[in-house]
């Protein structure tokens, strides 16, 4: 893992990952240090929910060698948290339904129930695909 961070005076982390599912669980240590640092520990549990959905669907469903990195971006500013996922793949992800058997096929609805907003933005090279999460008045130290 490579990480950036600090260029919104400590409020953005940027790190490098390579695609492996191992991946998923290093980016949500990430994502809770940036948190607790923040004083945004309250929202923890819904955030990291929407960073393993996205990183999920970057490891799995992007159809790129698999030398190629996945970078995380978690943005703190203006009363929002944005998480952002970034991969090299051109395929937009889609919500679909999925059987009630299924174990997998739900999460970009769960990205839906818990963040505000998210979307998919073109890169230069992929995709960042984004959620962002409004930060309640009794989190955070803004």
């Amino acid at each position: 893992m490579q990480e950036r961070q600090d260029a919104l005076n400590g409020r953005e982390r940027v790190c490098r990952w390579a695609r492996h599912p191992r991946c998923v669980g290093l980016a949500r240590v990430e994502l809770r240090k940036a948190l607790a640092a923040w004083g945004l520990a309250e929202m923890e549990d819904t955030a990291l929910v929407v960073l393993s959905e996205l990183v999920t669907n970057a490891v799995r469903h992007t159809h790129v060698s698999p030398d190629r990195a996945i970078e995380t971006r978690f943005q703190y500013a203006g009363g929002d948290l944005r998480i952002e996922v970034h991969d090299s793949s051109d395929v937009r992800p889609h919500k679909y339904a999925a059987a009630s058997d299924s174990e997998c096929g739900r999460g970009l609805l769960l990205v839906g129930v818990f963040a505000d907003q998210w979307g998919v933005s073109e890169c230069g090279v992929g995709k960042s695909v984004w959620a962002l999460m409004s930060v309640s008045p009794q989190d955070g130290d803004s």
